[in-house]
């Protein structure tokens, strides 16, 4: 076997591989020449003398520096072609099925400075392209097959609303002449790439169960560490070591999410303006929202735990909800579930368990006319995973938005499917900016028990996220974390995890 980067070449005839290691998973780039296979299957009633043309992602540098941060390829390149390098175009020809990679020629120096130069060869063998050319020669490729249709990636991304820009085309002037005016089609590739990406291939399926088993063993190992005393960043230090270490992770799918006491009910805390740097103290909630990512696909898991590993009878209440909520949702779902429905029986749950607790009083179908889960769950129950953490094609063309509080912030608004891979992740929080206006609303306050709620208006907040596969006949938990409140105090007590079979 030859090692050649994150890349391995079979000696046996196998294939090229990618792999960090031999304690990591070994993932065939034969994935990506199905994923090719997918998207022609979609193309079928189009002109044989088309291509496809994708722009990989762009090396960056910091601001005005030279300072090139670490990589990461873009999302549909990557699920085409597993590329790792910067700066490549990518080429399918729909009637051959012939894929093409076009690499950036590099300058002498660059052997110098980074490295070995790598032959057209290397890469047309390691990701299993038909034909290798050089970037500045896509010109004339283009010149000479002089397709009769080229489709370019253009597409709004539901989640932040911003356009993938097509492929930048050398003599693109060309194109917008009269004979070539009606040759680029700016639709069709977004439209059908998304849908490919919604449904994961049998390959696709044993990456996700990987990183969520990685990302699983590091939230284990985070909070058999926590402790009164540390700081939220060494949480985050430590998820990330574990995830590198022991899985060959060396991103994460998104910025870490750790927030003790009322900075976990901040949903996006973590950010520069609010990095992870309290102080945890003994009576905090902690809330975890950590993944790992391995060969672009990542996790996206939440754990929620008290600091000193012993619940308080109000934690347990919150915790207990937020669990009542999650386990009802994936004990539902299975292909021809709507995930709508299933953001309002989490809701539904969630609310059963504050009333009954004393929190809440009143019909709970009441509430739910009156979005009162929105004021404790303002997003949705969760979205599409994969490629990126907020992964494409939860609204396919013609899905509406919701206005409703709490459904308005949905992700993804379709019937299950096998293949789909989808977060489930209710939260309670105590939100002042939400609750303080509610306690004075008559058309919600009557459903509140204002004492209850304003002695928790500091509690923070608590959110369990499980990463889930839709098989045939249900689904499957790729998530392996402690969930019932005696099993996390049992972890944070040093118990072993998983637990031994019982005999």
């Amino acid at each position: 076997v030859e090692r050649t980067a994150r890349l391995v070449l079979s000696a046996e005839g196998e294939g090229s591989c990618f792999s960090m290691g031999e304690h990591t998973l070994s993932i065939p780039m034969r994935m990506h020449r199905e994923n090719r296979e997918k998207l022609l299957s979609r193309f079928k009633d189009v002109p044989e003398n088309s291509v496809i043309l994708l722009q990989g992602g762009k090396q960056k540098t910091r601001h005005a520096t030279d300072h090139e941060p670490i990589f990461r390829q873009e999302s549909y390149f990557q699920y085409l072609f597993g590329v790792m390098e910067p700066d490549c175009y990518g080429a399918i020809h729909v009637g051959s099925k012939k894929s093409i990679l076009f690499i950036p020629r590099l300058p002498p120096a660059y052997a110098v400075w980074m490295g070995e130069i790598k032959p057209a060869k290397f890469f047309k063998d390691h990701y299993e392209v038909d034909e290798v050319r050089y970037v500045d020669e896509l010109e004339a490729y283009l010149e000479e097959g002089d397709p009769e249709k080229l489709f370019l990636l253009q597409g709004k991304n539901t989640d932040s609303g911003l356009v993938n820009k097509p492929a930048a085309l050398p003599n693109a002037d060309k194109y917008k002449e009269e004979a070539k005016k009606d040759t680029i089609d700016l639709q069709k590739l977004h439209r059908e790439l998304s849908e490919c990406r919604v449904i994961k291939s049998p390959l696709e399926q044993e990456v996700m169960r990987y990183v969520c088993r990685i990302s699983s063993e590091a939230h284990v190992a985070v909070m058999q560490a926590c402790k009164p005393g540390m700081y939220e960043y060494q949480m985050e230090s430590l998820f990330r070591h574990h995830s590198y270490s022991k899985g060959g992770c060396r991103n994460l799918g998104y910025t870490c999410i750790c927030g003790a006491g009322i900075n976990s009910a901040t949903l996006h805390y973590g950010h520069a303006g609010a990095p992870n740097d309290r102080l945890v103290k003994e009576t905090d909630m902690c809330l975890l929202d950590m993944g790992a990512e391995y060969h672009c696909y990542g996790a996206d898991i939440t754990c929620s735990y008290p600091a000193d590993g012993k619940f308080s009878a109000e934690q347990r209440d919150v915790y207990e909800a937020v669990l009542a909520g999650q386990q009802a949702v994936i004990a539902a779902l299975k292909p021809g579930v709507n995930y709508v429905d299933m953001h309002k029986l989490a809701e539904r749950e969630m609310l059963t368990v504050l009333r009954d607790r004393g929190y809440l009083r009143g019909d709970v179908e009441e509430m739910m006319e009156a979005r009162v889960g929105a004021l404790f769950q303002p997003h949705g129950l969760g979205h599409f995973l994969g490629i990126d953490t907020h992964d494409v094609g939860g609204y396919p063309e013609g899905a509406e938005r919701s206005t409703q509080p709490g459904l308005k912030s949905l992700r993804m608004v379709r019937d299950m499917e096998p293949g789909m891979v989808l977060t489930v992740e209710p939260g309670i929080y105590f939100i002042r900016a939400l609750l303080e206006p509610a306690l004075q609303d008559p058309a919600v306050n009557k459903f509140l028990v204002s004492n209850k709620i304003e002695a928790m208006l500091d509690f923070g907040g608590v959110r369990l996220e499980d990463d889930i596969l839709i098989t045939e006949d249900g689904c499957e938990n790729l998530t392996v974390c402690p969930r019932t409140v005696e099993e996390v105090e049992a972890v944070m007590a040093g118990g072993p995890w998983p637990r031994p079979a019982k005999r």
